[in-house]
This record gives C-alpha cells, structure tokens and sequence, in this order.
C-alpha cells in the first residue's frame, strides 16, 4: 500500500514544475482559510492547473505525510523519498521547517556542479534537456541514486549505528515536530470552523435581517399602493363631484337664462302693449290737439283781421303824425342853414363850436384812460393775487404796520429774533429751509437769478407758512394765488397770467410768487380732463419761466407732484417734501398752539386797547408734559393744521364752561374725539379711492 501510495504521489507531483510548487506553497499560505473558493483561489494562483487538481495535489501531500509519521515505510525506503523528493516537497509542506541533518546534503564528484559546465558543449546538449525535463517532472532519478551509494557506505562503515540511532532520535524529533504542526494545524482549523460558523451565523442573521427589511419594504410598498389607490380614488371621487357640480352648475345658469329670457320676452310683450297704448294716447292728445289748433286758428284768424284793420287805422295816424313832424323840422333846418348861409360870423361860430366840443370829448377820453392805466400798473394789484405784501396804495403799508403794531398781530418783531420760532419742522428740514432762505438772501445781494422751487406733501404741514418765512428772511415780497382761480377765468386766464409777472417786475426788492394747489392747471399737458384754457395758461407760465429770473422767485406748493407737468418740474430748482410731523413735532406743535390759543400770548394777543370787556382768565390744571407727550403719541398721522384745529377745540371746549378751567379729563377727552374724528375721515377717504 505503501508504493501504491508513494507511485500515485510521484506521477501527480511528476506534472508540477518547481515553480508551480513554489507558487502552491505562497498560495497555501496566502489562503490559509477553508473557504468555498479556496481551491479557484489557489488555482488562479498557480496558473494552468485546475481547482480540483490543486486539490487533490494538497490531498496526496497530507496522505504521504501521515504515511511517514505512521512508519509504514522503512527508514531506507524514507530517506531515499525523502531525498528524490526532497525538490517537490522543500517546496510544498515542509518548506518552513529545517533538514537539521541531510545524509544526502553531498553532491556526486561524477556530476559537476551547473555552473562548470561550459555553455557551449554540444554533445550533452541534448542529455541536458532531458535530465531538466525529468527534474521538472518532479523525479531525480539521480538523487536515487546517490542515496542508495549513501546507503552503502553508511552500512559498510564502522559508525552506521550512530548514525542510524542519530537518524532515528531526528525522525522522532521530527515526528514530534509533525504532532505539533499537526496539533497547531487542527486548532487552525478549529478557529477556521469557529469563524466559519460565526460567519455563517452573522450570514444568516443578514440574511434574517434582511428578509425583515424586505418584508417592510413590501409591507410600505402595500401601505404606499393602498394610499396611492386611496388617493386615486378620493380625486376621482372629487373630480366625478366636481364634474356634477359643474353639470348642476351649468343646469342652473341654463335654468337661469330661461328664466330671464322669459321675464325679458314678458318684459318685452308688456313694453310693447303700454308702447301701443301711449301711441293711441298720443293720437287721441293729437287729433284733440289739431282739433283745438282749429279751433284757436279760426278765432285767431277773425282776431287777426280785426286787429289788423286796427293796426292799420293807428299806423295812418302815426304816418301822419311824423310826416308833419318832418316836415316842420326840415322847413326849421331849412330857415337856419339859410340864415347861416346868410350871415358869415355865425356860420364861423357854429362850426368852430362843434369843433371844439368833439376835441374835448376825445382828449378827456382818451387821457383819462392812459391815467388809468399809469395809476392801475402802479397801484394796481392783479385779481389772481389773494394776498400779498406790497401795498395797494401809497401810504396802506405804513398804516399797515401802525396797525399791526396797535392789535399785536405784528409777526415781524416777534419772529426776527427767533428765525422759525414759531414753524415747528424736522431739524434736517429746517435747516434747509434756513439754508435757502440765507442762500435767497445773499443772491437778491448779489443780483444773480433767483432759484424756483417746489414745496410737497400732504395739506396742513407749513408749505405756505414756510414760503412767507423764506421771503420775510430773504428782504423779498410775498405774493400768493391758487391754482383753482386759473381755469374760471376760461381764455382770460393767459391775460392775468402776463399781468401777474408784469406786476411783478415793479417790485424793488423783488418778489416770491407762491402758487399753491399748482397742480389745478399745471397738470400734464397730455390730461384729457384739461381745457384749452387751461393749456394756454400753462404755456404762457410756461413762457415766462423759461430763462432764470432776477425778479421773481416762483414757489410751487402741491399735493400730487405726479400730475405736474415735465417741463414745469423742470424749471424747479429746488424740490422739497413736507412730511407729516414726527411725534418730537406733534409734541412742540400742541405746547406751541396751547400757547397761543389758552397761554399768556393768546390772551395777550385778544386784549388789545380797543377791547372794552376784559376776557375771562382760562386756569390751566393738571396739563403737564407727559400728557402733551401722551397726545403727541396718540395723534399719529396728524397734521399741523390738524393740531392747531385740535387745539382750538380745547379752546372752545374751556370756552364752553363756566369757570374756563382746563384738567387733564377735558383734555383728553377732547384728544380722543379728534383722533377718532381722524381715524374716520382716513376711512371714508380711502373707501371714497383718494389717497388717506
């Protein structure tokens, strides 16, 4: 049994070269593991050989190891395998562990080694490939050879005993090295199984995991399906719901026109009858009509003939009457012209007479119109005008301020000390409102053109107040006229307008024309609302402003600044936004008109000398700052008129009781009711589509 097994390893192990051995050996150390794929693995490794051909070469090595630690062969028979296969099996099993000692470790001295054997000796050149090719099948028969020579002289000398026992004690060794290989083997193998089963088991818990996430999956997919169908039904339902309202939708607009369609031909039937009764009405009115005409025609025909008989009688007086009468003034004609044609000195007279009288009629005339005029571009304030500070007449400014003076109206020395004491503003604004005052100043200084400018914002915030400033400071004259006085005046109105700047040329210090609600008729020539009037109006402004002005500066005021026309927004040299006060202005408006209409400067500026009755003292109580700053707060979106008329309610409020006394209950009950009063004016207008 032993040779069968010892042939079958040398005719398996005669197909493998010492490269395909050594390539095994890296495989098998590589792939130390029993996986399924072990043997492909190794195979692809040693290339050319098949799984199950490597396998059974890994087969036959272990069957001939455990023949050799079983002792089934001799110790000759051992070493001489061992020494014919020591170039196969050095390479596979055994290659990590030493030969400690080789009885076959020396080489023939009748084999000389490869390397003496020169490189160019024909007649071994054909042994040679033969002795490679056997060495390449796995068998050295040479080897063999060797061993048994080795054999002989180990038997014919005097020291084989030693070294039979020393070949036994180094086969035990190394068959103790085979059990420990062995042992460290199996465990190998049992920390493979464990890992294979671990592995195996974590697989199957994959696999179990697996399943379950599939089976979630599945069991989502269904919710998800079951939802989607849910889904697709309920839109179907929608839509089947929707398609019937439509249909019971456009039954009922169907049902609808019939209904109207047949009130309309009812409608229509009755118009019809009272049509056909009103025309019989109107021919019966007519026929009674005719019938009366007739009659009246007749009566008017025989009254006709008798008051035309009686015309006639009474127009043969009156022909008679003024026949005579000519006939008596022309035969005194006739005696007076032969009387001067008679006497020469009362012809002269007469003539020169009548000549005279013609000459004074005309001369009166016609000088008492260029007086008029003279006197009317002098004195003459033009009717557009509505309020101006340059006197009508000579003399009327000074009276003017004596009588200012007298009543306490003055603003003049009130006001100069202070600036804009009494206009409360936003600082930025202010400052520039000073900014142009001094600027206008100094070019009425310096006779360059005045600037044109163009006040905005809602009503009530001080753009007129503002313009009387900016001229008071600046030495200019103040004239005012509203832009609603233009379009009346219909084609008159380009006439005013030239008389206007004619007029204000004869200003000395020049004049500050202010015209307020300018958008009335300086509005987009392009409106389909405006007048002809009105776009001739425009132009002659228009022609008027069309080069800088040394006389005049012109101040536009307005609500809408978008309605103005381009070429009047581009004569503006300066454009400012009046805003609504802020609550810091509210605050300083309502102590301002508190002041003035319930303080010290209020009665002071009532009691004047001429007053016989001395007004009743008004006692302020409990009105502080806080409360002043409270209703600041509360009249947002307030503006300055707005607060002035606020004020002059609480002077009427305190006006109204008997003891004038003013609380902090009374004044803001008066604050609620005008913001109240605000807050609906705000709606109404905007319900009405004006901007609040």
């Amino acid at each position: 049994m032993a040779s069968n097994s010892l042939t079958s390893s040398r005719s398996s192990s005669s197909s493998w070269t010492p490269k395909q051995n050594k390539q095994f050996e890296k495989a098998l150390a590589l792939y130390d593991k029993d996986t399924p794929d072990r043997w492909q693995k190794v195979a692809r490794a040693v290339g050319g050989k098949s799984a199950e051909e490597v396998k059974r070469h890994y087969e036959l090595l272990i069957e001939d190891v455990k023949h050799i630690e079983s002792g089934r062969l001799s110790s000759c028979i051992a070493m001489a395998v061992a020494a014919a296969s020591v170039p196969a099996l050095s390479n596979r099993a055994y290659a990590d562990s030493p030969f400690r000692f080789n009885p076959f470790s020396y080489s023939s001295p009748s084999s000389p080694p490869p390397s003496a054997a020169p490189a160019d000796q024909s007649p071994n050149a054909k042994s040679e490939p033969q002795a490679e090719e056997t060495r390449g099948s796995g068998f050295d028969p040479e080897a063999l050879e060797r061993g048994a020579k080795a054999l002989r002289e180990i038997n014919s000398s005097k020291l084989s005993k030693q070294v039979f026992s020393l070949m036994r004690s180094q086969e035990k060794s190394r068959l103790t090295e085979l059990e420990a290989e062995k042992a460290h083997f199996e465990a190998i193998q049992a920390q493979n199984d464990l890992e294979r089963s671990k592995n195996m088991a974590e697989e199957q818990l994959n696999i179990l995991q697996q399943e379950a996430q599939a089976k979630a999956q599945m069991l989502r997919m269904e919710d998800e399906h079951a939802r989607n169908r849910m889904k697709m039904d309920h839109e179907k339902q929608r839509q089947n719901n929707a398609e019937m309202l439509r249909m019971q939708e456009e039954s009922n607009i169907r049902k609808e026109r019939a209904r109207l369609a047949t009130e309309a031909q009812k409608q229509e039937q009755q118009r019809q009858t009272e049509r056909e009764k009103h025309e019989l009405e109107l021919k019966n009115i007519e026929a009674e009509a005719i019938a009366n005409a007739k009659g009246r025609a007749h009566e008017a025909k025989l009254n006709a003939e008798l008051n035309r008989n009686m015309l006639l009688d009474q127009m043969n007086g009156e022909k008679e009457k003024w026949l005579a009468a000519i006939n008596t003034t022309f035969s005194h004609i006739e005696g007076g012209i032969r009387t001067l044609l008679t006497d020469r000195n009362k012809l002269v007279m007469t003539v020169g007479g009548a000549t005279a009288v013609a000459a004074g009629v005309y001369t009166t005339r016609e000088g008492s119109r260029v007086i008029w005029g003279y006197v009317n571009r002098l004195l003459g304030q033009p009717s557009l005008i509505r309020e101006s500070s340059i006197a009508r007449f000579p003399g009327s400014e000074m009276l003017s301020l004596a009588k200012n003076k007298v009543l306490n109206y003055s603003t003049g020395s009130s006001q100069g000390k202070n600036g804009l004491a009494n206009i409360i503003l936003h600082p930025s604004l202010q400052s520039r409102i000073e900014h142009l005052a001094r600027a206008t100043a100094n070019t009425k200084a310096h006779q360059a053109p005045f600037r044109n400018m163009m006040f905005y914002g809602p009503p009530g915030t001080g753009k007129t107040m503002v313009a009387r400033e900016i001229a008071r400071k600046s030495g200019l004259d103040y004239a005012m006229m509203t832009g609603g006085d233009v379009a009346p005046l219909g084609a008159q109105a380009v006439t005013k307008i030239h008389q206007i700047f004619d007029w204000a040329k004869n200003s000395k210090k020049g004049l500050l024309l202010f015209i307020d609600e300018a958008d009335a008729f300086l509005c987009e020539r392009n409106s389909t609302h405006m007048s002809e009037a009105q776009r001739s109006a425009l132009n002659a402004l228009l022609f008027r402003t069309g080069d800088q002005s040394r006389d005049i500066v012109l101040v536009l005021a307005t609500n809408r600044p978008e309605d103005l026309d381009s070429a009047i927004t581009d004569r503006m040299d300066e454009v400012i936004e009046f805003p609504l006060p802020g609550e810091e202005e509210r605050f300083k408006l309502l102590k301002l008109y508190l002041n003035k209409y319930l303080g010290d400067e209020g009665k002071s500026s009532k009691s004047g000398i001429f007053l016989k009755k001395k007004p009743q003292k008004i006692v302020i109580k409990d009105v502080s700052d806080d409360l002043i700053r409270e209703a600041a707060r509360k009249t947002e979106g307030f503006s300055g008129r707005e607060i002035a008329k606020l004020m002059a309610s609480v002077q009427a409020a305190v006006y109204g009781r008997e003891d004038c006394v003013l609380d902090s209950q009374l004044f803001e009950e008066i604050v609620e009711y005008k913001v109240t009063e605000h807050h609906q004016r705000m709606k109404l207008a905007a319900e009405d589509g004006h901007p609040a």
